[in-house]
């Protein structure tokens, strides 16, 4: 239980925080997420292909188009696509992940771990973030 405590006060220590699933539908978790770190006084970026803006906000293509200083993600996505980011976190670098309830995926979570990346899972951000 304290590692996990332990993982989330260093994830919400992050400045930037990308939101991988970040949806212009205000009424989807994407979106919720997104708005909820930015009022939270977070550097947000949110990540999805099919947008070109989020809120007034450019939105990026996946992880690698963002600044290199961003090593944090909220992943808001089906758990097939989240094994995809898996291998982007990887590669770019990332140091935390955060899997919103339902976008986890077991070999995401161990690919992630094996590579020495802090992964969050099984809780929900919204319930963690104070505006």
């Amino acid at each position: 239980m304290n590692s996990n405590r332990n993982k989330i006060n260093e994830f919400l220590n992050e400045k930037e925080i990308a939101v991988v699933g970040a949806s212009r539908n205000p009424a989807k978790y994407g979106n919720i997420v997104f708005n909820k770190l930015k009022s939270a006084g977070y550097l947000v970026y949110p990540v999805n292909p099919r947008a070109d803006l989020v809120d007034g906000q450019k939105a990026y293509p996946d992880l690698f188009s963002l600044p290199e200083t961003v090593k944090a993600a909220v992943v808001v996505v089906p758990p097939e696509i989240s094994e995809k980011i898996a291998g982007q976190a990887i590669a770019a670098g990332f140091r935390y992940i955060w899997f919103q309830p339902g976008a986890e995926s077991e070999t995401a979570i161990s690919l992630l771990e094996s590579a020495g990346i802090s992964v969050i899972y099984g809780t929900c951000l919204l319930v963690r973030v104070s505006p």
